[in-house]
């Protein structure tokens, strides 16, 4: 059924209208924080409080993660959920201007909002917020759950919420993401969902360097300074690094969609020059469309570190960061959705937003164009046509596209896709890729990203209030949730989280973050001395 401007929607969207500047300048609040995966402090904090005030009983710190929360109000079913992310990106530092500006006072590849998920969390809150209200004067009766989801960026803890119960008896949720990609900016997603993300870290650790080297070959003197050394772990995770590298082609065919990548935690000890380094860690990420090709992934990736670590003298041992699922589609709560946002309407942009986009393009050197942004940033499309649009590049076999751990809930509810528009600047040819910092100054700028923001806001408050009011429509996506999952969850087809129940939060590995010393609060790796750099020459 289309969906229609009932009371309690009237109610929830003028309660978005009044309550727009708070709401814009919280969303710039934790853009501005900036605070990296596992370590959103301040974000966390903030989104408490505000919670808090309106009414919410929250849970800080849910399942052992520090900076994850679980907010609730109402009572009765549904219960429906909705969540906020705010981690940032390290290196990804800048201000609000139409230049590259890393952030005053730190160090220049500091952490700064991408996606934005700043602009995530706040639509998903003005949603829920709307909704309470609306369901509050009305006398709507149902339970408004509100996440905190920490470290996104590694598929933190989504996976962990999962896999200790705290998406259990849910009736159905709503996954938002601000979307600038040409495909579909405003729109749901319909058949094909993101694929799966899975995440370790791999600790050489040079115990016994003593045992590499009979010390009866030791020449007279000299001692151990005139002796062969124990390779150690910085070689291992060398050895790891370019083993990978080689046998990346044979981890599985060029077809489909697969990636995987690495960053260094750890490397090495600062040891003297006679000493071998004693620890390297090294953490792999990778995604695919399937569970089978993970598994094929990271056989590899154990073989390769075993052979390092035995090469080099080091045991070597292995962190889980993330497992998640394939995202499952429910087409009844994305039609829901979608009639709600052709309520809503499409996001406008003024002439403001619009110049400030421009002056972007006139510092890169650019002509100014007199529509900066990309396509279809003020159109709504239909999921059909956005599905088509992202299908044409895939194989017909693919039934799962790129990552992210919204996928958690699927598994355990009816749960939809939601798009908005943040947008992204019009390339002048095909060919032109625009700086990050570029797309990044857009994230920090409220006549940018409030427009698609607050129409995100009304579309999940509409839909929430009409799953309260309309049991029906509940019933008919649990219907096919049933369908899809062979029964429900625990059915034949039914995936269960793939991380167990006891999993320990990786929140103690050495992740990029903000810290407080004599010097002041700086990023992990001191503000540099400029001066005291000088660029090679050729």
């Amino acid at each position: 059924m289309a969906a229609s401007l009932t009371e309690a929607k009237r109610t929830a969207f003028r309660w978005i209208d009044d309550n727009a500047p708070w709401l814009s300048a919280f969303d710039l609040e934790i853009w501005r924080y900036a605070e990296p995966a596992w370590r959103e402090y301040k974000s966390a904090r903030a989104y408490v409080d505000l919670l808090q005030r309106h009414g919410f009983a929250v849970e800080v710190g849910s399942g052992g993660m520090p900076t994850a929360f679980v907010a609730s109000w109402g009572e009765g079913r549904p219960i429906l959920g909705a969540y906020a992310e705010y981690d940032a990106v390290p290196g990804n530092s800048q201000e609000p201007v139409p230049y590259r500006k890393p952030r005053e006072g730190l160090h220049p590849w500091a952490a700064g909002h991408t996606d934005p998920h700043s602009m995530l969390g706040v639509a998903a809150l003005t949603g829920v917020l709307a909704a309470r209200y609306a369901m509050e004067r009305h006398r709507l009766k149902g339970t408004l759950r509100f996440f905190g989801e920490p470290a996104e960026k590694v598929c933190g803890s989504k996976p962990i919420h999962a896999a200790k119960g705290y998406y259990d008896g849910f009736d159905a949720f709503i996954a938002y993401h601000p979307s600038y990609y040409p495909k579909g900016t405003n729109t749901v997603a319909w058949e094909t969902h993101c694929g799966s993300y899975w995440s370790c870290v791999f600790s050489f650790e040079c115990v016994e360097p003593e045992r590499w080297i009979d010390r009866s070959l030791f020449p007279d003197v000299g001692g151990a300074h005139a002796a062969a050394r124990c390779p150690g772990a910085i070689d291992a995770l060398c050895l790891m690094y370019t083993m990978t590298k080689y046998t990346k082609e044979a981890m599985f065919p060029h077809t489909g969609s697969w990636t995987l990548n690495e960053f260094i935690l750890v490397a090495g000890d600062a040891t003297a020059d006679n000493l071998p380094p004693r620890l390297a860690q090294i953490q792999y990420a990778w995604r695919s469309p399937s569970l089978g090709i993970q598994e094929q992934i990271y056989r590899v990736l154990a073989n390769n570190a075993r052979r390092a670590a035995q090469a080099t003298g080091c045991r070597v041992s292995v962190r889980w960061v993330s497992k998640t699922r394939v995202g499952l589609p429910n087409l009844t709560l994305a039609r829901l959705t979608y009639d709600n946002l052709e309520l809503v309407g499409p996001p406008r942009y003024s002439e403001e937003a619009r110049a400030f986009a421009r002056e972007i393009q006139r510092n890169l050197g650019l002509e100014p164009m007199a529509d900066p942004f990309i396509e279809d940033v003020e159109r709504v499309i239909p999921p059909q046509e956005y599905e088509a649009r992202l299908r044409s590049a895939l194989p017909e076999w693919q039934r799962n596209f790129t990552s992210d751990d919204y996928v958690e809930y699927t598994w355990h509810a009816p749960t939809v896709r939601l798009y908005t528009a943040r947008p992204r600047l019009r390339p002048p040819s095909p060919d032109y890729a625009y700086p990050a910092w570029a797309d990044n100054a857009l994230g920090g700028r409220p006549e940018i990203v409030d427009p698609g923001m607050f129409v995100a806001g009304k579309v999940v408050a509409a839909t929430l209030l009409d799953l309260v009011t309309y049991p029906e429509l509940l019933e008919r996506a649990w219907n096919e949730f049933r369908e899809r999952t062979g029964g429900g969850v625990g059915g034949s087809q039914w995936v269960a989280p793939l991380l167990p129940r006891d999993f320990p939060p990786p929140i103690d590995l050495r992740w990029p973050e903000y810290i407080t010393t004599v010097r002041g609060e700086e990023w992990w790796i001191p503000t540099p001395n400029q001066a005291a750099f000088s660029e090679l020459e050729d």
